[in-house]
């Protein structure tokens, strides 16, 4: 039986024995039915199964019930009929019953789906075919833990299956995938941090994932060296195929007070200290009493005006002037949120008309754009622009973050290989790079070009989980002798947020690549939600997510400082009290 046919069944089991709940809350009977069988099935389908966890199947059911309920019963059902979603307090009690309902169906359709999945014999899939281990013969080593090193690592469990002779490590400076579409929600206090973040280990079934940095690669003698943990310790691990999935780093374009003054924005930690920041910064205007030192203190200066930097100054926007009603004595005057970017408009990557709209409705909601500047120097509690006409103007501010550029890893540049003028590794049209056997590069660190139109890939993780699939099949098909496969892969679109509840969409149409569909708007913001919610791996974190943005929905961001790291306070802070920023691998 087909394999997903086989799970179509088990989930659309799971939704209607779980149906009376949703029956017994809903006006109309037979939607219910329908609406239990089709969730039950998306269930089935994109979560993957843990054997005997049924208390973590009941809680992350029971969660998504309520994120369900708000989606369906307060949102869908309303506008289906010609009615306004009812937001009013007065509104959301009359739905209270209904919530009982989704609440209850998602907690015994979570119980009842365990059960079948735990009763029904699954196909073997990483289970050693024989008692004694066989010695690996084929050592695969993943360098770098982000999209596309996780997802080669992910295909390639898939390939191999159980086949004992080939063995995978992963080595990642930390020990989960970062979701970092989500990485300005974190900054702006939607999401909490741990919660866009998926372990390795648990995705991975038979992977050794080694949390270590890289600091040396002999293609000569196919042996990388590790530094484990803080460095005091290493490894050298030996290799027959070697996927360079090392990322990228932020490029300052040697502006050198820049660098060691700016907030980057590559990593949690840095939305983190973002966010902390952000909170000290309002506190300490709260403390004074000068209108300039308050606004100064208020200014919040992104450079970038890409995917990154636009939704990072929405997400800090919307967080400021929602927390000035916990602090009355500061004006909204007083709160400024200044975006830089180099061009005459910004988001480059989408269409000019999505981009004018994107910069409008932001200016309506109190942010400022400096165009045609660059951010050129950097000083103690100053920011000096230089626009394209020569011009300088200085803006005082105590925050500034940098999302302006990146370049691949430091580390490729060690490596006796072609790289293109960004400094990625070149590589073939399989993948693997030209004269070195066994090495293959993938994702940011990677200059792939398509094999069909002959263009360079984008370095976006929609292209990096393409690439990484394709990888996986040519390593499998290598192993066994059988032809490569030529990496083409067709842009889905691009989505961005630019603020609260509103979006840019730009996708392209199926069977008709040259053409696309833009909108914005609300449901703009609803598909980039469901979109990357869909993609963020783990029920667990699934659960999590649609619980923080359910409670938004209600309660105003939560404004408590999580860590406090000495000696990564900011640029307000001396250079002396100030650690070297680490370098980013992974």
């Amino acid at each position: 039986m087909n394999r997903y046919f086989r799970q179509s069944w088990i989930g659309l089991a799971a939704g209607l024995a779980s149906s009376p709940a949703l029956i017994a809350t809903q006006d109309n009977a037979l939607v219910a039915v329908a609406l239990a069988a089709i969730i039950g099935m998306v269930f089935q389908l994109v979560f993957r199964h843990t054997r005997y966890a049924y208390l973590d199947s009941f809680m992350a059911g029971a969660a998504f019930g309520i994120p369900l309920w708000a989606s369906i019963s307060i949102v869908l059902f309303p506008i289906v009929v010609g009615r306004m979603p009812q937001w009013t307090a007065a509104g959301m009690r009359t739905h209270f019953p209904e919530l009982t309902g989704w609440v209850l169906y998602g907690a015994f359709a979570g119980l009842v789906l365990q059960a079948l999945r735990d009763l029904i014999p699954q196909p073997a899939r990483y289970e050693t075919e024989t008692a004694q281990r066989i010695v690996p013969n084929n050592r695969i080593v993943i360098l770098g833990g982000g999209f596309g090193g996780m997802s080669a690592a992910e295909s390639l469990e898939d390939l191999f299956g159980a086949d004992q002779s080939v063995e995978f490590t992963l080595v990642s400076e930390t020990n989960a995938l970062l979701f970092t579409p989500m990485l300005a929600e974190v900054a702006g206090s939607s999401l909490e941090p741990t919660h866009i973040s998926s372990p390795l280990r648990t995705s991975l079934h038979r992977t050794r994932v080694i949390r270590g940095r890289v600091s040396q690669v002999d293609l000569e003698s196919r042996r990388v060296r590790i530094l484990l943990g803080d460095g005091a310790a290493t490894e050298t691990l030996s290799y027959d195929h070697l996927i360079l999935a090392l990322g990228s780093v932020s490029n300052y374009l040697g502006l050198e007070n820049v660098e060691r003054r700016a907030f980057d924005f590559k990593s949690l930690l840095d939305a983190i200290l973002i966010r902390n920041h952000v909170i000290d910064m309002f506190e300490r205007a709260d403390r004074e009493t000068d209108k300039t030192a308050r606004q100064e203190a208020l200014t919040f200066v992104v450079a970038g005006g890409g995917f990154a930097g636009v939704e990072l100054a929405g997400a800090l926007n919307d967080f400021g002037r929602g927390m000035l009603a916990d602090y009355p004595s500061l004006r909204p005057d007083d709160l400024r949120v200044i975006l830089v970017h180099s061009r005459d408009r910004i988001l480059p990557e989408l269409s000019e008309n999505l981009g004018a709209y994107a910069l409008e409705r932001m200016r309506e909601r109190g942010v400022v754009f400096k165009l045609n500047a660059r951010l050129a120097d950097a000083g103690s509690g100053t920011v000096g622009l230089k626009r394209l006409d020569g011009a300088r103007e200085e803006i005082r501010t105590q925050t500034f973050v940098w999302t302006a550029g990146t370049t691949p890893n430091p580390l490729l540049k060690t490596l006796p290989v072609q790289h293109d003028k960004r400094g990625a590794v070149i590589v073939d049209s399989a993948l693997a790079v030209p004269n070195v056997p066994g090495v293959w590069a993938i994702g940011d660190c990677a200059a792939v070009t398509d094999s069909k139109t002959a263009k360079p890939c984008p370095p976006t993780a929609q292209f990096a989980l393409r690439e990484a699939r394709t990888l996986a099949r040519n390593i499998h098909a290598t192993v066994h002798g059988k032809p490569l496969t030529s990496f083409h892969f067709d842009s889905l679109g691009a989505l961005c947020v630019v603020g609260h509840q509103t979006a840019c969409a730009e996708l392209t149409v199926p069977f008709a690549r040259s053409k696309s569909v833009r909108f914005s708007g609300l449901l703009a913001w609803i598909l980039w939600r469901a979109i990357y919610l869909a993609k963020l791996p783990g029920l667990e974190r699934k659960a999590r997510v649609l619980v923080d943005w359910t409670m938004e929905l209600f309660f105003p961001r939560d404004i408590v400082q999580t860590i406090d790291v000495p000696g990564l306070r900011g640029p307000e802070a001396p250079p002396e009290m100030r650690e070297p920023r680490p370098r980013k691998v992974g």
